[in-house]
């Protein structure tokens, strides 16, 4: 039944049959899992049911449930070219705005919300389980891990087409699809695209963060000596994301709009700035990795004389460094005061609320000393403004 309603799913020609098989696919996970959790004594058990059918064709799973290994009868299935491909057809369609491939659009996009659904299935109670146990092989057959670890995909480029798919789809969803007339698309199809591309968003964040910790998972398996050459090796998704951005800074604002889970969006901004910070001569194995040390106050820190900030804005456009401030800035408020964030946000900012606040603003000061025609967005004007004012009412209490 799986199967069947799959390929259906894929070879549907209208939108209502995509939805329908979409949700039914959706309700056939949810009865019969594939990976579950299980509450027998004082810990949680796995349960990994390995026969169970699966939209993804990975390693020696040549085809999953009674397919067998008849190959012609499993090309409907995922391996890691194909969603690679996937993604790269989105990129394609997001930039076609025909009625045709506006529907194709929407297909490809609920098929990537399926299959993302699938690994987020898959890989978060084998994360709850790694945790109870630190057993790696949990983690290592997981479907993601196997998918990301193939040669097939290249990971760069996958990497690469997912900023762009969330960077079209964040300026869509902002500016409501105005730039799509309706001449181009019917109203009925309108609204389904606007609609996938909110779920298509929030897809590629889901797969992301689901990416960065296997690469957290992996980077403590390798500590405690739980990994081997036959785990492969790949850069870490959040390497990825910095060369790409810094590269592109045109994907800069539309991404960190975008990528609003607060630790990984300021460790991003952190990793950014750590590029340019002044490196310790000595390196042992603790300081191996500077961008640990740093943080929202010392980033603010670079900017906080004339002198440092000429400094920085000749290594880094000065409205990049602004941008990055500020998105920095926006985070420290969202998180000032949730005392189930507290002890990681601390650590991220190096400093309290009315610290940094006061910096912010210098920094500001200081590259307008530089460049008096600087341009300044909304989005930071709005930030300076914050910080301004609440400077001034914490310094008064």
């Amino acid at each position: 039944m799986y199967d069947a309603v799959f390929q259906i799913f894929q070879s549907s020609s209208s939108l209502e049959l995509t939805i329908a098989s979409f949700h039914l696919l959706m309700e056939l996970g949810k009865q019969y899992p594939r990976v579950y959790l299980t509450n027998s004594g004082s810990h949680p058990t796995i349960v990994i049911v390995k026969e169970s059918w699966s939209p993804f064709l990975l390693g020696n799973n040549v085809a999953s449930g009674e397919l067998g290994r008849n190959t012609s009868r499993s090309d409907h299935l995922f391996d890691s070219l194909r969603f690679s491909l996937l993604t790269e057809a989105m990129v394609e369609a997001s930039n076609d705005t025909g009625a045709n491939n506006g529907l194709k659009h929407i297909e490809n996009m609920v098929l990537f919300q399926y299959l993302v659904r699938t690994l987020e299935a898959d890989f978060v109670p084998r994360h709850i389980a790694y945790k109870e146990s630190l057993d790696w092989v949990i983690i290592r057959e997981s479907v993601l891990s196997v998918l990301l670890g193939s040669r097939k995909l290249v990971f760069k480029m996958f990497v690469k087409n997912c900023i762009s798919l969330l960077n079209q789809h964040q300026r869509e969803v902002e500016d409501d699809i105005s730039s799509k007339s309706a001449s181009d698309l019917d109203s009925s199809l309108t609204f389904s695209l606007l609609e996938f591309e909110r779920e298509a968003l929030i897809s590629v964040k889901k797969l992301f963060i689901m990416v960065i910790n296997l690469d957290l998972i992996r980077k403590e398996a390798d500590k405690l000596g739980l990994t081997s050459r036959a785990d492969g090796l790949r850069n870490p998704i959040l390497e990825v994301i910095l060369e790409e951005l810094t590269y592109n800074t045109i994907y800069l604002s539309p991404f960190l709009l975008a990528f609003t889970e607060w630790k990984w969006k300021l460790q991003i901004i952190l990793l950014y700035f750590s590029r340019y910070q002044v490196k310790s001569a000595v390196r042992t194995r603790r300081s191996d990795n500077s961008q640990q040390d740093l943080t929202v106050e010392s980033a603010l820190s670079m900017f906080s004389t004339e002198a440092s900030a000429k400094a920085m804005v000749k290594m880094m456009c000065p409205e990049v460094a602004q941008l990055l401030l500020a998105h920095a800035y926006q985070v420290c408020l969202s998180v000032d005061g949730d005392s189930s964030e507290a002890n990681d946000a601390a650590k991220m900012m190096g400093a309290s609320l009315l610290e940094i606040s006061c910096k912010f603003v210098s920094a500001f000061q200081n590259l307008r000393k530089i460049n008096t025609n600087i341009q300044i967005s909304q989005f930071e004007k709005e930030a300076l403004f914050t910080a301004a004012t609440l400077t001034r009412k914490l310094q008064n209490e």
